[in-house]
């Protein structure tokens, strides 16, 4: 109890700009939990078998049996591989169309693969500048008062704008600390996920057969 009343305490004296602070800090926090859980869901170790069987499927030429599996599944990747693939099998398309296609299929997958980064990375960027705003506001508050007509007799009325200065700049570069890594890694790990769809659709390219396959290469042995 006497940890929460000094933290309500040392909250109460960083002035307004705690709030603000505050908001940022629990809607990282919120962010950072669901993005979490995604990318545990995403690149989970039953997850990464799954694409490994699946991409074995579509190397030996089963595209059917390939589709039916990644439509069984709702991850990212099982979605990618069931739209490129019904893409590829059904217009009969070359490799330079389903390259097209994928790049589509890549670009609607990515307000998914990388939701919530540029919050996060508002966060890491104005959590400092909100502490800068309390530090001023605090050394404001303490200068007014020193070069107020009236004498200062009570030092704590000074310390009190000083200590406003060091509590948001404390309050905001931890917010900022606290926000930077977990973006970091959910960076990482959208470029991972990226990276890996341009893999699977090179992929899906490269051993699609095509239903005019049969009679080109008659038509070359010819």
């Amino acid at each position: 109890m006497q940890m929460l009343r000094d933290l309500v305490s040392l909250f109460v004296g960083g002035g307004w700009v705690m709030y603000p602070l505050l908001l940022l800090s629990l809607v990282s926090i919120t962010l950072t939990v669901e993005r979490t859980a995604f990318w545990m869901r995403i690149h989970s170790p039953g997850s990464r078998r799954r694409l490994s069987r699946l991409m074995s499927k579509i190397r030996a030429g089963d595209t059917t049996a390939a589709i039916a599996m990644a439509e069984r599944s709702g991850s990212i990747y099982m979605r990618f591989v069931a739209g490129l693939l019904d893409h590829a099998t059904r217009t009969n398309a070359d490799a330079g169309a389903t390259e097209s296609a994928a790049l589509e299929l890549i670009e609607d997958a990515r307000p998914i693969i990388e939701r919530f980064s540029v919050i996060l990375s508002t966060i890491v960027t104005a959590a400092p500048l909100l502490g800068i705003l309390g530090t001023v506001t605090g050394i404001i508050q303490s200068f007014r008062l020193l070069g107020g007509a009236e004498a200062i007799t009570d030092p704590t009325v000074v310390a009190a704008g000083i200590a406003q200065a060091l509590y948001t700049t404390a309050f905001g570069l931890t917010v900022a600390l606290v926000t930077l890594f977990p973006y970091v890694i959910f960076r990482s790990q959208a470029d991972r996920c990226l990276g890996r769809l341009e893999t699977v659709s090179a992929t899906i390219a490269e051993h699609t057969p095509r239903r005019d396959a049969p009679a080109a290469r008659a038509s070359s042995a010819a």
